[in-house]
Formats: structure tokens, sequence, C-alpha cells
């Protein structure tokens, strides 16, 4: 396994964090807090710097990150919890939602996806949500091997039989949502990333990761 913490600093310079952050609070306050009640708690999987999860409103925020030196750009309100996805410190039921963008086209093979299923699952409550974003092999079949530590490729249509196999319900799925990297060309302008995100009916045109809603069922019992 590559070393996250020189994978990070080669990766995101950080001086470009706060650009992120600004773009992620516009998603957040704009499309990700109508998923999201304000009293829930929220665990983000594989949280990297927090741009997700320190923008996001909700009652009670966990992050989780094998790369320890991502604690310090966390906000204060964050928990964070130092350890793989698929052994997380939480008792079963812990969690509301639980959101990961980039992260699993990072496992080494299906049976490590599975097992971060599995995980991601037994944290959630019945009922709870899992929402999901990536690079959608479908759309980017050459530049997605361009990062040293893809392993998985991954399509929307994949991800929901994965989904299934795991025992959880798949509310929503889209294989186009967001543009696939924030180091484009394309305007970074808040009032622009929001008017994009009110209007569906674009994203075919730009997007190049895919948008996955899943939910626990509420008897919680896990297929086999």
């Amino acid at each position: 396994m590559a070393d996250l913490e020189k994978l990070y600093k080669f990766r995101f310079r950080e001086s470009d964090l706060p650009q992120k952050a600004r773009i992620w609070k516009t998603i957040c306050d704009v499309f990700f807090s109508r998923l999201i009640a304000g009293d829930e708690t929220v665990l983000d999987l594989a949280c990297g710097y927090g741009e997700f999860i320190n923008n996001i409103a909700a009652g009670r925020k966990i992050g989780v990150d094998l790369n320890l030196d991502v604690a310090r750009f966390l906000n204060p309100d964050v928990e964070f919890i130092n350890s793989r996805a698929d052994q997380i410190s939480l008792p079963e039921g812990a969690v509301d939602v639980v959101f990961s963008s980039n992260f699993l086209e990072h496992l080494p093979s299906k049976d490590a996806l599975d097992a971060v299923f599995r995980e991601v699952f037994r944290v959630l409550k019945p009922g709870g949500r899992l929402i999901l974003m990536g690079p959608n092999i479908r759309y980017l079949a050459g530049p997605y091997w361009d990062f040293y530590d893809h392993y998985l490729p991954l399509s929307h249509l994949s991800l929901e039989e994965g989904l299934a196999i795991s025992g959880f319900s798949v509310e929503r799925l889209v294989g186009r949502f967001l543009p696939y990297t924030t180091r484009s060309a394309l305007p970074k302008a808040s009032l622009l990333i929001a008017a994009y995100l009110r209007l569906p009916i674009v994203w075919p045109l730009l997007g190049k990761q895919f948008l996955v809603v899943a939910r626990k069922p509420l008897g919680g019992a896990e297929k086999t």
C-alpha cells in the first residue's frame, strides 16, 4: 500500500485546500443538506482533508481515515477515528449517514470493497443511508488510471450490484454527477456551482463522477 501521507502531500497542495473547501461548502449547502438532516450523526469514510465533513451541517460529525496527518485539517467539531474503512471502532447502529467520496477506487479488490460494505452496514442504524461519490470508469476509461493508487474500476451500475449483494437498497443512481476534478478549467464561482447543482439536466454534459444513495433496510438484516 502506498504511503498515504506522502501521496496526499504530492497530490494535494495545501495552498489549494481553501478553494476546495469553498467549493465543498457550496456543494454541501446546496445539495447534500437536502439529503442529510441537521441533527443526524454523519460519518465521512476516508475523509481526507475534511472538505465534506467540515462543511456539512450535522448533529454529530465523524471523520475516518487511515492517514493520521489529516486530523490537523478537521474542524474542532469533527471526531477523528484513525482506522481502516473495514475496522471502524464504533458500535453497531451508531450513525445515520455514511458518506464517502473518491475512496472506493483505492481499494485493492472487490473482496476488500465487500468488507467495507459489511462494516458500513454494521455501523449504520436501520434505515440509515450510504452516500457514495467517485470517478465513473464508464466515462473515464483513460484518466481513471492516471493516479498511482487507483486499483478498482467501478461504474454506477457495478456499484448498484455490489450494494444489493451486501443487503442495501439503492434509492438513487446517477451515472454523471460532478466533474472529475476541481483542477479543471471549469468555473469555480459559488454561484455557478450552485446553479449547476440545481440543474440536473446539465449534469450529463460535464459529470464524470457517479452519485449513489443506498439505504440499510429497517429490519437491518444483511444478505449473505
